[in-house]
């Protein structure tokens, strides 16, 4: 499976949407969309500090590593 990020889970249970993240962090609308439907391969240690803080909550919330059940 690999990297999991809760970003929509985490947004939807503080029911923020992403206009209104992209707005408190001062991240780009497209960027946040990408996370939110994990369509990304990638996440700057910036980002991550910017959606921790305005979510209030840590990294290990927002991303997991799930290992493979065929690995």
């Amino acid at each position: 499976m690999g990297i999991k990020v809760h970003l929509s889970r985490i947004m939807g249970e503080k029911r923020i949407k992403i206009s209104e993240l992209a707005s408190m962090t001062g991240l780009h609308r497209n960027g946040l969309t990408k996370l939110y439907n994990e369509d990304t391969d990638g996440i700057k240690f910036d980002t991550l500090e910017k959606l921790c803080r305005a979510l209030g909550c840590s990294v290990e919330d927002l991303i997991e590593y799930i290992e493979d059940e065929n690995e």
